[in-house]
C-alpha cells in the first residue's frame, strides 16, 4: 500500500491556503468574467489556482497537474501520478454568496483516484480521503472519521442535486429509482461530503457536464468512506485519457444502494443523457 501521508498533508495545507485567499475576495465586491455561456470565473478562481498549482509543483515537481484555470498539459497520461485541481468548485454559489463552494485537490495514480481533499472555506470544513482506506472531516471541533450510511430502500434514500445546474432528467431518474427525497447543494465536493456524513445517499449527474477535476477528489473521499463512485453505466472513472469531460456522467452513492441505482436507471440511460 502506497504511503500518501505527505501528499495528503500538502494538499490539505494548500487547500486551506487557497481558501483563505478565496474568502478575502468573497468578503468584498468583485468582478465576474465568463469563459463561456453560463461559465463564470472570478479573481478568486485564478488566485486559488495559482496557489495550488505552484505549491504542487514545488513539492512534487515530477507530477503532472491538471487544473481548471490552467492550460491543459501536453503530457497528460493514464500512467503515473496526475493531480486534478478545481480551485473553486461552485463559482456560481461563490458569486451568490451562499457558502456552498469548495476547493478540490485530487491525485490519480495510473488512471485511478487515490487521494482527495475538499475544503469549504466559508465554514472551515475540510474533507479528506484515501480510496478504499479512510475518510474524515475536520472542523473547529476536531477530526471525525466518515462512514457512509447503509440505506438501501428507495423510500429511505435522499438524492442530493445541484443548486445551480439541476439536470431536467432528475425527476425521471427519481421515478425509476423510487427516490422521493432530495435537497439542493452547490459544489460537487460538498455533495460528496454530505453523502459521507449521512446527510444524503446518492448524487447522480447523467449528462456530460462535469470535468475530471470535479471527480477525482470527491471519488477518493466517498470511496474512503465506504461509498461508490462510477459513471452512469456503473463503470469506473478513468483519469488521464483523451478527454477532460466526464462524458458518461457521474453516480456517487453510499455504496449500499449503488447497484440498485445503476440497475434502475439502465433502461433509460440513453434518454437521461440526452
Amino acid at each position: 500500500m502506497i504511503d500518501l501521508s505527505s501528499e495528503l498533508t500538502t494538499a490539505s495545507l494548500l487547500a486551506r491556503e487557497a481558501g483563505r485567499h478565496i474568502m478575502k475576495t468573497y468578503e468584498k465586491d468583485f468582478s465576474v468574467s465568463y469563459k463561456g455561456p453560463s461559465d463564470p470565473v472570478t479573481e478568486a478562481d485564478q488566485q486559488a489556482n495559482t496557489i495550488i498549482v505552484d505549491g504542487l509543483k514545488q513539492h512534487f515537481p515530477r507530477d503532472i497537474i491538471v487544473a481548471e484555470e490552467s492550460p491543459p498539459p501536453t503530457n497528460l497520461s493514464a500512467t503515473g501520478r496526475v493531480w486534478y485541481v478545481d480551485p473553486l468548485d461552485g463559482t456560481k454559489e461563490f458569486i451568490n454568496k451562499n457558502g456552498e463552494f469548495s476547493v478540490m485537490i485530487g491525485l490519480a495514480i495510473d488512471g485511478h483516484a487515490q487521494l482527495g481533499v475538499v475544503y469549504q472555506p466559508a465554514h472551515d470544513v475540510l474533507y479528506t480521503g484515501l480510496t478504499n482506506r479512510e475518510a474524515s472531516m475536520e472542523t473547529a471541533s476536531g477530526r471525525t472519521p466518515l462512514k457512509t450510511s447503509m440505506n438501501q430502500q428507495p423510500e429511505s434514500l435522499t438524492l442530493i442535486v445541484s443548486r445551480s445546474h439541476r439536470n431536467p432528467k432528475i425527476d425521471t431518474i427519481k421515478h425509476h429509482v423510487g427516490i422521493t427525497k432530495e435537497f439542493p447543494c452547490g459544489s460537487v465536493g460538498l455533495k460528496i461530503g454530505a453523502i459521507a456524513k449521512h446527510d444524503a445517499d446518492a448524487y447522480i449527474e447523467p449528462g456530460p457536464f462535469t470535468s475530471v477535476w470535479d471527480a477525482c477528489a470527491p471519488e477518493a473521499i466517498i470511496r474512503g468512506a465506504g461509498g461508490q463512485f462510477t459513471n452512469i453505466y456503473g463503470e469506473p472513472i478513468l483519469y488521464g485519457y483523451d478527454t477532460l469531460k466526464n462524458t458518461k456522467g457521474l453516480v456517487a452513492t453510499n455504496g449500499a444502494c449503488h447497484d440498485h441505482v445503476i440497475q434502475s436507471i439502465s433502461p433509460i440511460t440513453e434518454q437521461i443523457r440526452g
